[in-house]
C-alpha cells in the first residue's frame, strides 16, 4: 500500500486516473479551444462587415460588461447552489449565445445581434468562471491539486495556440465564420454532457439569503486574508502594467521590421513559453517555496518585458516573450493554487468571482493602458515603463505582505 501511494506521489500523471477530473479537464480544453476559435471569427467578421476599429473595441466591451454586472452574484450562486449544475446550465447558455452568432452570420441580421450574443456569452462565462474554479478543488485530493492546476492551465495554453490557428484556417477555407460558430454550439453541448457525467457534485451546506452582506463576503474574505489579497493584487497589477502584447503589431512592423509571419511568431512566443513551463512543473515536486517563486516569477516577467521593449533584434524579442510566458505560467499556477487552498469551500465561489473580476478586467485595461501610453509617449516607453512598474509592484507587495514571502510548500 505504501509503495502504491509513493508511486502515485511521484507520478505526475496520477491525477489523470481520476475519472471525474479527466472528464472535467477535457471539457475545459474543448471549451477553451472552441472559444479561441470564436474570438478569431468574431474579430474577422465584425471588421469585414463594418470596416471600423471602434466596432472591434465594442467586441471586448460586450464581453467585459457582464463581468462588472454579474460577478458578485455569480460568486453567491456558486456558493449557494450546486456548482456542477451551474456549470452544466451555463455551458448550455454558451451554446445558445453561439447559436445566436451562427444565425446572425448566416442571415446577416446586423452587428447589434452579434453584440447581444456576445453579451449573453460574457454573462454565461462570468457564472462559469466562478463555479468552475471553486468546483475543481472538490475533484482531486488536496495533495494533487497543484498538479491538477498545472494540467488545467496547460490545457488552456494548448487551446490558445491551436484554437486561433485552426479557426483562422477554417475561415480562410470556407470564407465564412458560420462553421466556427456552429462548432462552438456543438462543443458547448459536449462540455455540458461531460459535466453531467461527473459522479462528484456540490451541495451547499446551508443556503444564505441574497443580501448585500453575503454577496460582498468574498471581498471581505480577500481583504482579511493577506496571502489571498497579496496574490490577487500582485497578479492584477502585473497584468495591468505588463500588457506589452497589445503593442506586438507595432513592434513587428515599425521596430523589428518583420512581416505578418514574424508577428505570428511573436504572438505564439508567450503561450509556447507557458507550455514548456507546464511540462517542467508537471514533472517536478510541488514548489517548496511557493511565495518566493510567485514574487520572483512576476519580477522576471517585468524584467523580460523591459528587455523586450528595448530590443531591436527579432529573436531576442521572441526569447523575451517566451520568458514572459514561462514566468507568467509559474505565477498563474501558484496564485490559482494558493487562492483555492487558502479559501474555505463554502467561500470559494465568491472568492473565485472576485479573482476573475480583477484579473479578467485587468487584461482588457492593461491592453488599453499600453496603447494609451504608447499613443502619447512612444511604443518603447510604454513597454519599458510597464515592465519597470511591474517590478516596483513586486517590491511593494513583498514589503506589504511578508506572509507571501514566507509561504512554503504549494500544496501545504
Amino acid at each position: 500500500m505504501s509503495l502504491t501511494k509513493q508511486s502515485d506521489a511521484d507520478n505526475p500523471y496520477a491525477v489523470l486516473r481520476n475519472r471525474d477530473f479527466l472528464r472535467y479537464l477535457i471539457s475545459r480544453f474543448v471549451a477553451a479551444f472552441s472559444q479561441q476559435m470564436m474570438t478569431v471569427a468574431v474579430g474577422w467578421e465584425i471588421y469585414e462587415r463594418t470596416g471600423t476599429k471602434i466596432a472591434l473595441g465594442l467586441v471586448g466591451l460586450a464581453q467585459v460588461l457582464p463581468m462588472f454586472l454579474f460577478t458578485f452574484h455569480a460568486g453567491h450562486v456558486a456558493d449557494n447552489h450546486s456548482r456542477k449544475k451551474v456549470i452544466f446550465w451555463m455551458q448550455l447558455l454558451v451554446g445558445v449565445s453561439c447559436a445566436g452568432l451562427t444565425l446572425d452570420s448566416m442571415f446577416k441580421w446586423g452587428v447589434g445581434w452579434t453584440y447581444a450574443s456576445l453579451f449573453l456569452f460574457g454573462a454565461a462565462r462570468t457564472y462559469l468562471w466562478a463555479a468552475s474554479a471553486s468546483f475543481m478543488p472538490q475533484l482531486v485530493p488536496r495533495e494533487q491539486f497543484a498538479k491538477a492546476v498545472t494540467f488545467n492551465t496547460g490545457a488552456y495554453q494548448v487551446a490558445s495556440v491551436t484554437g486561433p490557428a485552426i479557426g483562422g484556417a477554417i475561415i480562410a477555407l470556407t470564407g465564412s465564420a458560420v462553421s466556427v460558430y456552429a462548432f462552438n454550439v456543438v462543443s458547448a453541448i459536449l462540455c455540458a454532457m461531460l459535466i453531467a457525467s461527473l459522479h462528484i457534485s456540490h451541495t451547499a451546506p446551508s443556503k444564505e439569503p441574497m443580501t448585500l452582506k453575503n454577496v460582498a463576503a468574498g471581498l471581505k474574505f480577500v481583504y482579511h486574508n493577506k496571502v489571498v489579497l497579496g496574490c490577487i493584487t500582485l497578479d492584477m497589477f502585473a497584468v495591468l502594467l505588463g500588457g506589452a502584447t497589445a503593442l506586438l503589431p507595432v513592434y513587428a512592423k515599425d521596430i523589428l521590421h518583420t512581416g505578418p509571419n514574424g508577428l505570428g511568431w511573436l504572438q505564439a512566443a508567450l503561450p509556447i513559453g507557458s507550455l514548456v513551463m507546464s511540462f517542467i512543473l508537471l514533472h517536478r515536486q510541488p514548489l517548496q517555496k511557493a511565495g518566493a517563486a510567485l514574487l520572483w516569477s512576476v519580477a522576471g516577467f517585468g524584467l523580460a518585458t523591459i528587455i523586450f521593449g528595448l530590443s531591436q533584434w527579432f529573436w531576442l524579442s521572441f526569447l523575451m516573450l517566451f520568458l514572459c510566458g514561462v514566468t507568467d505560467y509559474i505565477s498563474v499556477v501558484v496564485r490559482h493554487t494558493l487562492v483555492q487552498l487558502k479559501t474555505p469551500n463554502e467561500m470559494r465561489g465568491r472568492v473565485s468571482a472576485v479573482n476573475s473580476l480583477f484579473i479578467g478586467t485587468s487584461n482588457q485595461l492593461g491592453e488599453f493602458e499600453s496603447g494609451f501610453v504608447a499613443e502619447f509617449t512612444s511604443t518603447v516607453f510604454a513597454a519599458v515603463s510597464g515592465g519597470v512598474g511591474t517590478i516596483i509592484v513586486v517590491v511593494i507587495a513583498a514589503w506589504l505582505w511578508p506572509e507571501i514571502r514566507k509561504y512554503e510548500k504549494l500544496d501545504s
